[in-house]
């Protein structure tokens, strides 16, 4: 989604050919649909990258249906004798785009797929053992020891496609949200598009950069994070030209060391995920630890909707949550937060949160949203440990310094002092009155002690481990 560091767009042109821009929605029941926040992006993204295209002289073609048939019949259309693309890491996607390789080649069609996405491929990194890296820290030394950013490929001043061809109306793939449009206020947060996930970069190393360090955990700093992720997601920004462009703030003196490295740790913190993803092609089905297979579970419809809603009582959970419905997006800390609430504190399967956020999120992507949600579980590769069981109350106290962040996303309990903001059940009768709040009314009660959701979760992983013992 970008004209940029794109190494199959710069493979095209420089064959010398009419290069035609095909944006392909595949409709195959092996792969997982859009959730209804990435739907929302791609429909804006897409809006940009056909304005770019055709500022330069090219049209964006937007053809739907199956990979292999859309493919055959361009080319029947255009003559073309190559095709390039960036390839992708899905075990879905793999088996789809080798057998369009493989049907091409054995029609002397020439292709080429290229690394567009991370900044290794995800089978190049290899442990002392000739195995794959299980463990981050490890896999971290090892990339920022000998990574090199390929160099830069500007994008192209012109683009050429010939003939005009047919194309498919964006808005009849109907990609924003309708009766109702659950995403008013979206366009608030974001720009969608290469010129905003560089405008994001860019602003991001001036003003964010040096203090990210200490305040990437803080939820309640506007800056506090890069906010490009829904931007790599999709593909708008090479995750090398983030290296690169860090770095170069580095070089100039304009952000230090420290920060830098944790930022770019985070960036491949993603590759590892991908990582883990094309070793464990079900990574966001099953549990990458089987000894998860054996955790008992609870099933709580009604629970799970509160969690959904932000509605359990903890307000630090409740203002990720909302955060993310209004948003598309929560605060990476936060992330940890209402991810451990969901399942330790209800004892729910982390299988229904990655589901809410694949559907929620701007950012949802195949590889960090399961890793992700398999860490905080502790079913993952190089997990939190399942005892290790956030308390929402202190979390809360400790990140988000300011009370800000829940008075944002909870207004009804904004006057409430800070000392009971994030346990505000624990606050007397005048102080709940003076704040107008009344417990269960305008805000819920807890749907579970901390302490009993604890042992709860606790006594859980017992019984996991008995079962796995016994088996």
């Amino acid at each position: 989604m970008r004209l940029a560091d794109n190494p199959a767009l710069q493979a095209a042109i420089a064959s010398k050919g009419p290069v035609v821009c095909l944006f392909l929605l595949e409709e195959d029941d092996r792969l997982r649909p859009h959730g209804g926040a990435q739907a929302w992006w791609l429909d804006k993204s897409l809006k940009a990258l056909k304005t770019d295209i055709e500022n330069r002289g090219g049209q964006l073609v937007l053809r739907r249906g199956q990979a292999q048939l859309v493919l055959d019949q361009l080319i029947r259309e255009t003559g073309a004798g190559s095709v390039f693309w960036n390839r992708r890491y899905g075990s879905a996607e793999r088996d789809i785009d080798t057998s369009i390789k493989a049907a091409l080649n054995d029609r002397q069609i020439h292709v080429e797929s290229f690394n567009g996405t991370l900044l290794t491929e995800p089978w190049s990194r290899k442990t002392g053992s000739g195995g794959y890296y299980r463990v981050f820290t490890p896999y971290w030394k090892s990339l920022r020891a000998n990574y090199t950013p390929p160099s830069p490929l500007p994008a192209p001043d012109r683009l050429d496609g010939g003939t005009r061809l047919t194309t498919d109306a964006l808005e009849s793939w109907k990609l924003h949200p309708t009766q109702p449009d659950w995403s008013t206020g979206f366009s608030d947060y974001w720009a969608p598009g290469e010129a905003g996930a560089l405008a994001r970069l860019n602003n991001f190393c001036k003003t964010g950069l040096t203090s990210y360090d200490p305040q990437r955990n803080r939820p309640d700093l506007q800056d506090g994070t890069s906010r490009l992720s829904p931007h790599l997601a999709w593909g708008e920004i090479a995750p090398g030209r983030i290296w690169r462009t860090v770095r170069h703030s580095v070089e100039l003196g304009e952000a230090n060391e420290n920060s830098a490295m944790v930022f770019l740790s985070e960036v491949a913190w993603r590759d590892f995920a991908y990582v883990l993803l094309y070793h464990c092609p079900n990574l966001a089905r099953q549990n990458y630890n089987p000894s998860f297979d054996h955790m008992p579970w609870r099933t709580d419809p009604q629970a799970l909707e509160a969690w959904q809603g932000g509605q359990t009582g903890y307000p630090i959970v409740d203002a990720g949550l909302r955060q993310l419905w209004q948003t598309g997006w929560m605060h990476n800390r936060v992330r940890m937060i209402v991810a451990s609430f969901l399942t330790k504190h209800l004892l729910l399967p982390w299988q229904l949160g990655e589901a809410w956020f694949w559907d929620t999120l701007v950012d949802a992507d195949p590889a960090s949203n399961a890793a992700g949600w398999q860490w905080a579980a502790g079913s993952g590769a190089d997990a939190a440990p399942y005892f290790r069981v956030f308390n929402p109350i202190s979390q809360g106290e400790k990140f988000d310094e300011t009370g800000g962040y829940v008075r944002q996303w909870c207004p009804e309990l904004s006057g409430l002092p800070r000392k009971h903001l994030y346990a505000p059940w624990e606050a007397d009768a005048v102080t709940l009155a003076k704040a107008g709040i009344r417990l269960g009314d305008t805000y819920p009660k807890p749907l579970i002690d901390h302490k009993e959701g604890r042992q709860r979760a606790l006594d859980a992983y017992n019984i996991l481990k008995q079962r796995r013992d016994a088996a």
